[in-house]
Parts: C-alpha cells; structure tokens; sequence
C-alpha cells in the first residue's frame, strides 16, 4: 500500500487511475513524448503515470516539476520586473515539445490557503505575462492541436475544505472515493467505462448540432436570465474529441459536458453563479455578471470582487464569453451534491459559461480558419477561458431557432431530448 494520500486507494485501482490518464486521456501513441506537469507533492502518482507511459510505448516522459510553496515565495518576495515578465526559455520548452508531437497530462489538486497572503494582483500580472508569451500553445489546446488531458487527485487541504466535518483521514478517504467516482475511474474496467461513456454523448450532440438554434435561453429561480447567441455553423462538442491527427482524446477526467461557443456579441441578460469560483488560489462567491450585446457590464462578488475585477479586465477579450455549456445534474458527479471547491469538478456537475477565448472547434472547419474568420463569424478572443458554474436544479433552458419558436432542452437541470 502506497502511503500518505494514497493510503486511502489500492495500487491497482491507483494504476488503473494512470492507465486512464494515459491510454484514454491522451491516447498516448507509441514512440511519443509525453509532458507530465505536477507539482512535487505528487510525485508518487506522477512517477506512476510515468512507468504507465513507457509501458504503453513512450518515447520519453518528461516531469515538469512544479511547488506551489517555491511558487508563494517568488510570488511575495520577486522583484516587479520579474512578475512581469515570463522567460523566453520557458516558452521555447513548449515550442520545442509541440514540435516533437508531445502529448501533455496535467495533475491538478487545490490548496486554497496557500496563496492568501499574496497579492490577487500580482498573480494576475504574472499569469497576464505568461499566457502572453505562451499565447500560440494555448491556441493548439483550445483547437485540439495537441492531445492533453487534465485529471485531479487530493491533497490534505483540499480534503479538509470538502469534508471540514471529518478527521484529516476520513476527509481524504471521502474525496479519493468522490474524486474516482465522478472521473468514472472506480470500476473493474475504467477504459471501456469511458468508451461508454463517450457513447453516450453522441446522440445529443447530434441533435443539436442539427437544430443549429439561432440561441439559448436560461432562466432559473435565483436570478438568471440569459439569452446566449450562437454563431452560423457552430458546433457542440463533449466527451472525446479529435487531435489534427483524427487521434481521439480525453481532455477532461471528469467530464459530463456538451458545450460551444457563443457568439461574441449576442449575450444579454443576467448570470448569477452557484458555486465559488476558484481564480489564481483565490475564491469569488456569491456573484453575478450582467451582460449586453455580449459584453459584460456590470458584476458583483460579496467575496473576491478585485479577484473577479481582475480576472474580467484581464483584456478586452476577457470582457465576452468563449463557452456555453450544458450539464445534467443526473450525473454521478452532481449526485454527489458536493462543493468541491475545484473548478474541473465543480463545472462538470451543472451548466456553466467560459469568460474568455473561444476554441475554432465550435465552428465548422474552424480549425482551418484564419483569426480574422473566426473574429467574422463571432468567436471571442482572449488570453485566458475561466469557466464559472450557474446551473440549479430548477434550470431551464430553451433553444431558439429563427422563427422565435422555442424548444425545451433542458427542465429542472436534465436534458430533456
């Protein structure tokens, strides 16, 4: 049995967890490179997904090392000039892997104390600067250019947040319990759980897809009501997508999404959030976003306004949406009925927007289209996408085809086709 955090789990489920990750998530190809980013506390299971890796035939698995306490410290102590400014050499690293065809797996987990005595405007710059200089490999992630896939496992602190009512080792048992049920990761066969999975999401993007609704119409009992344009030509996507390659992949574990891209300028209404969203380790609660031809124009958090303020004003692109997504609260994930304080679990458990970029996957043949194009046909453009939870059990959703006639999608937060 592997101990601290993973005492809590088998090493076969844990291996199973990894082969997930790797076979499933990137679909890693044989003779490929795969980037691991980790912080250094999880150094077991990145280790783990390392020795999966070169079992299924990597040609290299490189460790992006990374230490969130290394990180407070450069975040207090560092010199202005450097919080602005992001090395060449960093960003030559992913210009160097995207070249030899890397894929990329990121271990996530959440400690949401770590970063409270630093400054949310110093975190901003720093990510402003780093999203800038790495600008064209986040382009090849929201395209689906390079294979990716992000997966989450607990820490001490995060367990604590979910569970404060529980002891240090029930909280953790409780989470590792959660976080392999929500990532359909805790049966005999996780693989082929996903390919089930998959499976299931086809027919209804099929549907839509076909509708191709003129717009969505969201209404609940706490406040929203919002009408989200879609572009000529758009296109859902969830579940498994496709590389440049025609290779399939995983980008989220979890994932119960079906989402698209608004149009740029066709977004009014209101927006009240339902869950905290978690920005650069801070915390926004208690919000809501108004919006008028698109753009936002007016929000309020009762906790994490300058965080919201900061994430909003990030640039001009981060003032208009990029993703609209449905999500069934029939999941096991949202049956959960947790608060996971945790961006990827939290969006996957009801429908949610992402403030910011949009990816050309939602558009026919987008892929191929110039910016220009994309900027044509209403797609947003940002430096970053912060996806933020507003889905409730009484959501409503209807979609909107040009004649004004209505459609019921979605009623008390499930899918209705």
């Amino acid at each position: 049995m592997i101990k601290g955090i993973y005492e809590f789990i088998s090493e076969a489920q844990l291996k199973k967890y990894a082969e997930l990750a790797v076979r499933a998530g990137v679909n890693l190809q044989k003779n490929q490179l795969l980037i691991i980013h980790s912080d250094i506390q999880h150094a077991m299971f990145a280790r783990l997904i390392q020795t999966v890796a070169y079992e299924a035939g990597a040609s290299n698995v490189f460790i992006d090392w990374t230490d969130e306490q290394s990180t407070k410290e450069f975040f207090l102590h560092a010199a202005d000039t450097v919080i602005d400014h992001f090395p060449d050499w960093q960003a030559a690293r992913f210009k160097e892997w995207e070249d030899a065809g890397a894929a990329y797996i990121h271990i996530i987990s959440e400690n949401l104390e770590v970063f409270k005595e630093v400054s949310t405007e110093k975190i901003n710059r720093f990510q402003k600067a780093s999203r800038t200089k790495l600008r064209d490999h986040h382009a090849k992630i929201r395209s689906h250019e390079v294979r990716w896939c992000l997966l989450t496992v607990p820490s001490v602190e995060w367990a604590m947040k979910v569970f404060p009512n529980l002891s240090k080792e029930e909280a953790l048992q409780s989470l590792w319990k959660l976080i392999l049920k929500g990532s359909r990761a805790d049966g005999k066969s996780p693989i082929k759980d996903w390919e089930s999975h998959n499976r299931s999401f086809e027919s209804r993007k099929k549907i839509l897809n076909e509708s191709q609704f003129e717009s969505l119409h969201f209404t609940n009992n706490l406040g929203t009501d919002l009408v989200v344009g879609l572009p000529k030509d758009h296109l859902y996507i969830g579940g498994g997508v496709i590389d440049k390659d025609e290779l399939p992949f995983f980008p989220n574990i979890p994932t119960e999404e079906i989402f698209t891209a608004p149009h740029k300028n066709k977004v009014n209404g209101k927006l009240v959030g339902t869950k905290p969203l978690i920005y650069g380790g801070s915390v926004i609660d208690e919000f809501y976003l108004i919006f008028k031809d698109g753009r936002i124009t007016d929000y309020y958090a009762a906790k994490g306004q300058e965080v919201l303020q900061n994430l909003i004003e990030t640039d001009e692109g981060s003032h208009y949406l990029g993703e609209i997504a449905l999500v069934s609260n029939k999941s096991p994930l949202a049956q959960a009925d947790t608060l996971f304080y945790n961006t990827l679990f939290d969006e996957n458990t009801s429908c949610h927007i992402g403030i910011g970029n949009a990816s050309p996957s939602n558009i026919q043949n987008g892929i191929d289209q110039s910016e220009e194009e994309l900027k044509a046909a209403g797609l947003n453009t940002s430096l970053l996408l912060v996806n933020v939870t507003f889905g409730t059990v009484d959501m409503k959703v209807e979609g909107i085809v040009e004649s004004g006639t209505e459609v019921l999608l979605m009623k008390d937060g499930d899918f209705q086709f």
